[in-house]
This record gives C-alpha cells, sequence and structure tokens, in this order.
C-alpha cells in the first residue's frame, strides 16, 4: 500500500526528492491559475459568476450570503455541532489572546527611545476551503484572530454551495462560526479565483491587504503568484495537508495509522509520511490501514493520496528527526514514549504533537493551536497562523536635546564615510553647527 525505504540507503538525492512532494513541473496549473486572474481582473464580478457555473455547477443571483440569511443557516445546525463549535471558538481564542502582548520602550543611549506599537492590518481577507470537504474549523483559526487583532474589515470567500431546498448558499455551520465572530457577509466564491478577486477586487468584494487560507494547489499558486504582482501579501503558500509520523517500538499502530488516514482523506494529493524505527510497528500500522481505509466514508480519497505516502525505516529516533527536519513538515506527531528525549531536535515544523494520546485532529479542532501552518517544507521559515500574522509592529523613536548630543556626533562620523552628506547635515543642523 505504501512504498517502503531504508533511510541508510538512502543518498542525498533520494531524500532531496522525496521531500519534494506534489511538484507542478509542467507548469499546467500555474497556466491554468494565470488565466483564471487575467479574467477576474478584467472581468471581475461577471467572471466570477462564470467560474460558479464552470466549476461549482451552480448558478449564482447573488455573489454573497448577508446576515439575514446567516442567522437563518445558523438555525438550522444541532445544538450538538453549536457546542461543539463554541468550544473550539472558545480555545481558540483562549490560546490566541496570550499572543497580545505589549513592548517596552528602551533608552539606547542618554535621551535617545526606541520602541515598536502594534497596528492591525486594515483589511484581511479569509478563504475557507470547499470542495471535497466544509471546514468551519478554518474559518474559526483564521476568523479568531483576525478579531482578536483588530482588523477593520474581514473578507470572507468560501465556494458556494446547495443546501436542502436546492437554494445557493453556504452551509450552517460556517454560518453559525459567522455569528460568533460577528462577521455579517460571506461571499460565495471559492478556488484561485477567489483570491484573485480579494487581491485586485471587485464591484462586490473589496480589495484586501493581505489574504489568508489553505486551499489546493491552485489556490496555492494563486496565492503566490498575486503576492508577486500586487501589493496584497499572503499569509504563508499553504497548500495539501501533509503528516509526518515519528514511531518507535512504543507507538500503538492503530493509533499511526488513524493519525496517517486523518491527513489522507483531506484531499488526493495530500501526504503522510511514516518515519519509524521498528519493522514490527510498520508491518503492523500498514495491516491497520487497511482495516481502517475501508470503514471510511472517504475512502477513495484516502485510498489515492496513500499513494503520495511513504514509510521509511530508520536506526533510532535521531535519525528519523534527521529525516523530518529535512522533510519539514507541516503536522508533526511523535508517537513515543521517548518524545522529550527527541523534542529538543525539531528544527523544521509546523505544529508538534507530542506521545501516543495527542492525535492531529486536536490541533485541527479544538485544542487551541492554530491549524493553518506551512506546507510544502516551507516550515522551514514559515510559521502557522497567529495573532502576530494580522498585525505589523511600527517602530517608533524619540530623540531628546541631550540625545541628539550624545548620539549625533556617532550619526555624522558614519553618515560621512557611507558618503552621504545629506544625511550628516541633517543631524550637523539640530547640533546647532554650520553645514
Amino acid at each position: 500500500m505504501l512504498k517502503q525505504y531504508n533511510y541508510k540507503n538512502l543518498s542525498q538525492s533520494d531524500v532531496a526528492k522525496l521531500v519534494l512532494r506534489n511538484t507542478d513541473t509542467n507548469n499546467t496549473i500555474r497556466e491554468t491559475v494565470n488565466n483564471i486572474i487575467a479574467d477576474v481582473q478584467q472581468n471581475g464580478d461577471a467572471a466570477l459568476v462564470a467560474f460558479a457555473d464552470k466549476f461549482d455547477g451552480l448558478k449564482l443571483d447573488k455573489l454573497f450570503v448577508d446576515a439575514d440569511e446567516i442567522s437563518a443557516l445558523a438555525n438550522t445546525i444541532s445544538t450538538e455541532a453549536k457546542a461543539a463549535l463554541t468550544v473550539a471558538y472558545n480555545n481558540i481564542k483562549k490560546f490566541h489572546e496570550t499572543q497580545i502582548s505589549k513592548e517596552q520602550k528602551v533608552e539606547t543611549t542618554a535621551g535617545v527611545t526606541c520602541w515598536r506599537e502594534v497596528r492591525a492590518i486594515e483589511k484581511v481577507g479569509l478563504y475557507i476551503p470547499g470542495g471535497t470537504a466544509v471546514l468551519p474549523s478554518t474559518f474559526l483559526m483564521l476568523g479568531v484572530p483576525a478579531k482578536i487583532a483588530g482588523c477593520n474589515e474581514i473578507i470572507v470567500c468560501s465556494p458556494p454551495q446547495k443546501n436542502a431546498e436546492g437554494k445557493v448558499s453556504i452551509n450552517g455551520y460556517l454560518a453559525f462560526v459567522a455569528q460568533l465572530l460577528g462577521i455579517g457577509k460571506i461571499y460565495l466564491v471559492g478556488g484561485a479565483q477567489a483570491v484573485a478577486a480579494m487581491a485586485y477586487g471587485t464591484t462586490t468584494i473589496t480589495k484586501v491587504d493581505k489574504i489568508f487560507g489553505p486551499g489546493n494547489q491552485f489556490v496555492t499558486m494563486a496565492k503566490t503568484m498575486v503576492q508577486a504582482t500586487t501589493n496584497t501579501s499572503i499569509d504563508m503558500p499553504a497548500g495539501p495537508s501533509e503528516v509526518l509520523v515519528i514511531a518507535d517500538e512504543t507507538a500503538s499502530p492503530i493509533f499511526v495509522a488513524a493519525d496517517i488516514l486523518a491527513q489522507c482523506e483531506h484531499g488526493v494529493d495530500s501526504q503522510a509520511v511514516l518515519v519509524c524505527t521498528c519493522v514490527d510497528i510498520i508491518a503492523q500500522t500498514l495491516q491497520q490501514l487497511q482495516i481502517q481505509l475501508n470503514t471510511l466514508p472517504r475512502k477513495e480519497i484516502a485510498a489515492k493520496a496513500l499513494e503520495n505516502s511513504y514509510v521509511i525505516l530508520t536506526d533510532n529516533l535521531s535519525q528519523a528527526m534527521d529525516y523530518s527536519n529535512h522533510y519539514a513538515p507541516e503536522h508533526l506527531i511523535l508517537a513515543t514514549n521517548n518524545w522529550a528525549q527527541i523534542t529538543p531536535q525539531i528544527i523544521n515544523a509546523g505544529s508538534v504533537f507530542l506521545g501516543n494520546l495527542t492525535p492531529e485532529s486536536a490541533g485541527d479542532y479544538a485544542s487551541g493551536t492554530n491549524h493553518t501552518l506551512p506546507t510544502s517544507g516551507y516550515a522551514k521559515s514559515y510559521s502557522g497562523v497567529s495573532v502576530d500574522s494580522f498585525v505589523k509592529k511600527i517602530t517608533f523613536q524619540h530623540i531628546s536635546q541631550a540625545g541628539i548630543q550624545n548620539l549625533g556626533p556617532t550619526i555624522e562620523v558614519l553618515a560621512a564615510l557611507e558618503g552621504l552628506g545629506a544625511h550628516k547635515n541633517a543631524v550637523t543642523v539640530r547640533l546647532g553647527k554650520k553645514v
């Protein structure tokens, strides 16, 4: 079912190929996305309506649901679902509220005071995937820190769906989350076209300053492309979901198989990697994968993703961690009772799940940490979404009369040695000297 490798037999070149994931080597995705972006730029709302017909098979009378519709839709879900979403909301809010902090002012030289202050990004766009799964959890993960940060305008886009009456709308779970967040409008736009609409703006959809949210390879490509061609930035290149599980003889094959399948059911382009020190655990996990796969409602999707996945046998946990750091996983599970021994060795990972009783599903839904994380090796240079993602930190400084006397001569010398006379003069005149 899964391709198997022995780490000691892998060359550096072999490792480099294994950590590549799903790459668009023939640029077909880029070409498709480029055409979508150009259409949205040129035709705005009309292009969005046409893409809903083409990709979603839905005729849109309007491009959004408003507060009244959101309220009605929220009332269609069960009390149990509302309770679970509320617990998740409260935990995510509690965790993210700890990320707000005020920095101290620092007197770097007598009379020279420097500090930073936080300002929210004014207009942000949240992309909530639809496709093969509808993700109210992603709405919580993006909406909660955006609200805590204090963003003035929050644009939410999610692919349109048909409800039980055949009306084009969103589902009640997204609507209930919108109520929890105090968001009164959701735009019925999905895919690369949603990213383009938020990046360039249309008659209906406001242009934003930064776009957040995971998606498939088309959404990820669109985010990368608009960041390069507009002044709209993105959270990170968050593409197909992935997990790397490090396991030893203390792991539970049932748990490991369940964790692998939890990632694989996200989409056919998802990937799961098992790096294990024990041949018996590998064999039992492969057996469990087949047993559990057959019980899943999204069996076909998970089976396709397993074709992209693999197992690596290592001699020890340190070797397993070495491979993990090369891979830089979105989700890293340490399925071992000995996790404390190797945690200090973690260099590259989006989010880490420690021990046999900590499933990645906890972070996806309700433990409180954010599940919007860097994929495709970007955990080497990106962090997951947090309140920091929704703010800017502006530096301030104030220099008193004593301060300019103390620091001025140093600035004059440095400006002179760089040959920037006007820079030097800006200080000289303040020192009361002749220019």
